[in-house]
C-alpha cells in the first residue's frame, strides 16, 4: 500500500504530460494552417464577393471570385489591414487593358471596388454617345441580344424598360447589352439610358502611376468617369491595387428561405462556377 501512491501519482503524471504533447501538437498544427492559410491570402489568392450591380453582365450579385495577389505585385494594400510598411508596388506587373481589378477605393482607402482597366498611364480617354473615346480612336462596341435578369423579390428594375413576367411566374428585367473589344478582348457591357451624364465626359490624361477604371453596368457604377467629389472614384493609384479577378468560384442569388430547405438548391447558380474573368 505504501507504493500505491507514487505509482498513481507517476501514471498521473504520466498521462498529463501525453495530453500536453496532443494539446501543443494540435496548437502546432493550427498555427502552421493559420499562418499558411495568411500567407496564401496575402500573396497568392483572396477571395471575394460581390455585393453590388455596377459589372452586371459580367459578375452577377451573389457571384464569390477567387482574386489574384501576384500579377500586380505588392503595396501595404495587399496585406491584411494595409499596413504602412513600404509605398508603391514590389515586383509584378502592370494591368493590361480590359483586365477586371480589385482595389481600395481612393475614397477612404478601406473599402474595396472591382471595375474594368480602360486607360493605363498616359492614355488619353472621354465617352462620347457612351462608347468610350480611347488615344483618339472609338473602342469597337456592338449591340447584341438585352441581358435579362430575375426580378429580386420586393426589388425594382433599372432603366426605362418594363419588368416582364417569366416563365416561372417571377418577373424579369431587360437590359440593351453590347460587345465591347478592348485590349484584346470581348466582353458585354451594359447601357441603360441613353444620353446619360456619363454617357458623354470631357478628355482626360490619365496620370503617371495611376489607372482609368469603368464598370460594366455603364449607368450603375461609380468609375473614373467621375471625380471622387462628383460621387465617382477618380483616377485609381497603382498601389491601390488589390488584385487581378480570375474566376467564379461559387455564385447564389441569395433568395434562399432560412426555413425552407427546398429553396436552398434552387438560388446555387451552378452554370457560373468556373467561369473565367
Amino acid at each position: 500500500m505504501e507504493n500505491a501512491f507514487p505509482s498513481a501519482r507517476e501514471a498521473h503524471q504520466a498521462r498529463a504530460a501525453r495530453q500536453f504533447e496532443k494539446i501543443t501538437a494540435v496548437v502546432r498544427v493550427t498555427g502552421i494552417a493559420i499562418a499558411v492559410a495568411l500567407g496564401l491570402r496575402t500573396f497568392v489568392v483572396e477571395p471575394f464577393n460581390i455585393p453590388s450591380e455596377s459589372m452586371l453582365p459580367t459578375l452577377l450579385g451573389g457571384d464569390y471570385l477567387f482574386v489574384a495577389k501576384w500579377p500586380y505585385g505588392y503595396s501595404r494594400y495587399s496585406l491584411p489591414l494595409a499596413p504602412p510598411l513600404f509605398g508603391g508596388r514590389i515586383a509584378g506587373a502592370a494591368p493590361r487593358r480590359g483586365d477586371v481589378v480589385v482595389f481600395k477605393t481612393p475614397r477612404d482607402n478601406r473599402t474595396d471596388f472591382i471595375k474594368r482597366v480602360v486607360g493605363l498611364p498616359g492614355d488619353r480617354v472621354r465617352m462620347i454617345a457612351g462608347s468610350i473615346e480611347l488615344n483618339g480612336t472609338i473602342v469597337p462596341r456592338v449591340r447584341t441580344t438585352d441581358f435579362v435578369l430575375p426580378m429580386v423579390p420586393g426589388g425594382s428594375c433599372h432603366g426605362p424598360s418594363p419588368a416582364m413576367p417569366g416563365a416561372g411566374g417571377g418577373m424579369l428585367c431587360r437590359y440593351p447589352r453590347y460587345l465591347e473589344t478592348l485590349g484584346g478582348r470581348t466582353y458585354a457591357v451594359l447601357d441603360e439610358y441613353a444620353g446619360d451624364p456619363p454617357d458623354d465626359t470631357a478628355l482626360v490624361t490619365v496620370p503617371t502611376g495611376h489607372y482609368f477604371v469603368e464598370g460594366d453596368n455603364r449607368d450603375d457604377s461609380a468609375d473614373s468617369r467621375m471625380s471622387l467629389a462628383d460621387g465617382g472614384v477618380g483616377m485609381v493609384p497603382a498601389q491601390n491595387l488589390v488584385g487581378r479577378a480570375e474566376v467564379i468560384f461559387f455564385s447564389t442569388s441569395g433568395t434562399a428561405v432560412g426555413n425552407r430547405p427546398s429553396t436552398w438548391l434552387d438560388t446555387l447558380r451552378l452554370s457560373r462556377v468556373g467561369t473565367r474573368l
